[in-house]
């Protein structure tokens, strides 16, 4: 019988973004003074785990974050853009207000979480939040079956964090929910062929 992974899924440190509400998506933005900080304690708290593996998101806030964890093992960061966040078209860069100024048409969809709707594109095209969501529970199933036994230290985005959260839970995508994500923060998960377990959820270490 195959045994379950066990997947630490981590928030990035925070960001100038992230501390005035901006959405990222696919926007590189690096770390701020506080996320380097965040980064730094958390690879520190985290430094007792018996990790086997290490894989982040290929933008720089998870990056340098999965490398402050890598600093306390022998380990490389291996580095997979199917945990990116969510693309958000035009909407990157943008706070709340900034949407419903520019996107008066799309903003009441947005709020309302329409799992369907489509964002206007910006210098890449936007995802619904179901293609986010069908591409981050593959991509996590697909490190249960990679990693069968092991535990893997996962460096991601509150977009994927959130789809594993719905997932674990068995939540459709047409009922919202809020949850809150901090950066640097630990949510630990089960994953055995195409179960997704929740352990423990948010653990702020940093």
């Amino acid at each position: 019988m195959r045994e379950a992974a066990e997947i630490l899924i981590i928030r990035h440190g925070e960001t100038d973004w992230n501390a005035v509400r901006r959405l990222q998506g696919h926007s590189d933005i690096a770390l701020n003074e506080t996320g380097l900080e965040q980064a730094r304690l958390l690879g520190k708290a985290l430094s007792e785990e018996n990790l086997d593996v290490i894989i982040s998101s290929d933008l720089l806030r998870a990056l340098r974050t999965a490398e402050a964890v890598a600093k306390w093992h022998n380990l490389p960061v291996l580095v997979d853009s199917s945990f990116r966040e969510r693309s958000y078209g035009a909407f990157e860069g943008l706070d709340r207000d900034g949407i419903r100024r520019h996107f008066p048409c799309s903003y009441p969809a947005w709020l309302a979480v329409d799992p369907d709707h489509v964002l206007p594109a910006g210098q890449r095209p936007a995802e619904t939040i179901r293609s986010l969501y069908e591409r981050a529970t593959r991509a996590i199933r697909g490190l249960g079956a990679q990693y069968p036994g092991k535990k893997v230290a996962l460096v991601t985005h509150y977009g994927i964090v959130k789809s594993a959260y719905r997932a674990a839970k068995n939540i459709s995508l047409e009922e919202r929910i809020k949850i809150t994500v901090k950066n640097a923060s630990v949510n630990r998960f089960l994953v055995c062929w195409d179960k997704i377990e929740l352990l423990e959820w948010e653990s702020q270490l940093a």
